[in-house]
């Protein structure tokens, strides 16, 4: 719990650009992903590409921790893949 609690203080004290950026991407990766959009691949790849910036943003913000940036700068070259994969 205290990390949890640490992440939000964190995240709080983020530029604006920064926390607009990771709600945005979170946001249309949830939309995207759903039931409702499952038909179309396009919509598919699109949520996938915007895991992978969400990953990509937070790995580099997180690269103090070489263990943890190389955890999520690998999820988000598995999101790019997969996003390619999807489409064809």
């Amino acid at each position: 719990m205290l990390r949890v609690k640490f992440m939000i203080k964190q995240f709080l004290k983020e530029p604006l650009w920064f926390k607009i950026l990771i709600s945005i991407t979170l946001l249309i990766s949830i939309i995207f992903s759903s039931a409702f959009f499952a038909n179309n691949a396009y919509y598919q790849s699109f949520s996938k590409l915007a895991a992978a910036i969400f990953f990509c943003a937070y790995g580099i913000k997180l690269r103090s921790n070489r263990l943890t940036f190389v955890i999520l700068l690998s999820a988000s070259a598995l999101c790019i893949y997969l996003s390619f994969l999807a489409i064809s």
